[in-house]
Formats: structure tokens, sequence, C-alpha cells
């Protein structure tokens, strides 16, 4: 498994924890509540997946108050809190719920995005055949794909930002260390962002222990 962002420097990790410590909290309903606000910056577009009720309401998806020295358009990954943010710029961030990597498979450091797909094939990498070869060595995309509806690729890493067919897992601590979301809140990112994005994955406390160590 490519782990290169995980063994930057502290420092470079340390400078990615400052530039987004801000506390985030949802926004005065005034703004929330704004039909047209909410439109635009939830995605609320004809055809788009509702998100899965069954999820906690802190982990769906809504525009909070994020204060950050993060450019506009930045993705910020809260591991440690199981949230997503897109930057809007304006103190404001999208929020999003997510699952992410299980104990040991957690990872921190700054990325960009190189590939889009939608409904994406599914090759799982060596690293994870090994440890689980019951998987299937490819898997043609669909609703029955673990990648679900959209993919964002993250470097030259094994990593993803990606849907799921399990939303259960949100909020949870589950994966080999990719971003899961749900289905409509990954349809809603993938439309928000372009090839050259930037990504900032905080460190968890596991994390920059590990990166510690190095």
């Amino acid at each position: 498994m490519n782990i290169h962002t995980v063994t930057r420097s502290v420092g470079a990790l340390c400078a990615a924890l400052c530039m987004s410590t801000a506390v985030a909290a949802p926004l005065a309903p005034s703004l929330t509540e704004s039909s047209t606000f909410a439109a635009l910056a939830l995605g609320n577009a004809p055809g788009h997946i509702e998100p899965d009720t069954a999820v906690q309401a802190r982990l769906r998806r809504q525009v909070v108050s994020y204060q950050t020295q993060a450019a506009a358009g930045t993705i910020v990954i809260d591991t440690a809190q199981t949230f997503l943010y897109y930057v809007l710029g304006d103190g404001t961030a999208i929020r999003y719920g997510i699952g992410v990597g299980r104990d040991g498979f957690a990872w921190a450091g700054t990325e960009v995005v190189t590939r889009k797909a939608e409904w994406p094939d599914w090759t799982p990498p060596q690293e994870m055949i090994a440890r689980q070869p019951y998987l299937p060595r490819w898997m043609a995309g669909g609703e029955g794909n673990p990648l679900g509806a959209r993919a964002i690729y993250l470097g030259s890493t094994v990593y993803r930002i990606h849907g799921t067919n399990m939303p259960e897992t949100i909020g949870h601590k589950v994966s080999s260390g990719c971003i899961r979301m749900l289905n409509a809140d990954v349809i809603d990112l993938y439309s928000r962002v372009n090839v050259g994005t930037n990504i900032v994955v905080l460190p968890s406390h596991s994390s920059l222990a590990a990166a510690l160590r190095h």
C-alpha cells in the first residue's frame, strides 16, 4: 500500500492540522433555511439520490460555520470526527458525514484529485487481496459495487473518496483507508471538485503517533 502521505514530515502534518482547526457549528436558521441558498449549496438538483434517512442528523450534509485558512474549493477531511468539509471560502463549508480507515489504516497528509469516475469499476489492490483473498479481482460499476456512485482518486495513492452501498458504515472507522460517503453526498461533492482540487487529511491521534515513530 502506498502510504507516502502518512510518512511526510511531522511539520507538514502539523501545518495541515493548524490550517483547519476551526470548530464547525451549524449556521443560523435564517441562512440554512433559505431555499435559494440551500439549493445552491446542497446541490438539490432533479434526479439526485436522496440521502439515507437512517444516518444520524449530525452526519447529514449541511452548511456549517467553518473558519479556516484553506482556500475556497479545498477539501478538508477530519478523520477523528468522521467529517469531510468542502470549503466555501466565506467562513462556511459544506460538511458531510464519512466513514474512514479503521485502526491501523488511518493516514494523513495532503493530496490532489487526479481522477474522477462515475459508477466506477472496482479493482481491489493487491495489499487488500492479500488480507482478504476471497475478494473479487474486479467488479463492474453499479449499485452493488462497494465504490458506490462516484469515486474521486487521490494523488498516486490507492485511496479514494467514494460512495458506498453500506450507508450504515458512515460515521465509523471501517475502511482500509478510503473515505466513504453516502451516494447522494459523493454525487454532490463530485459535482463541485475538479482534477487538481487540493485535499487535506488531518491527522487523527493514531496517524500522528504513527508519523512520529517514522
